[in-house]
C-alpha cells in the first residue's frame, strides 16, 4: 500500500520508547500497520479484526512467558 502524508503523520510509538529502534503503529481505514522505527520503509499491515484479536490476547496474558 502506498503511504500518504496523512498515514506518515499518523505513526506513533510508546512514550516509553527511549531508543531509535521502536515499534510504531499507524491506524488506517481498514487496517492497522506496524513498523520498526529504525526501518521505516518496511511495514506489516493487519485487518482491524485481526489486530483487535491480537491486542485482546495481549491484554489477557495469552503471550506472557511462563
Amino acid at each position: 500500500m502506498a503511504q500518504t502524508d496523512s498515514v506518515i503523520d499518523a505513526w506513533r510509538k510508546s512514550a516509553r520508547c527511549e531508543a531509535h529502534n521502536c515499534v510504531e503503529v499507524a491506524e488506517r481505514t481498514d487496517e492497522v500497520a506496524i513498523r520498526n522505527s529504525a526501518v521505516p520503509d518496511d511495514e506489516l499491515a493487519f485487518a482491524r479484526p485481526v489486530w483487535a484479536a491480537f491486542i485482546s490476547g495481549v491484554r489477557a496474558g495469552q503471550f506472557d512467558l511462563r
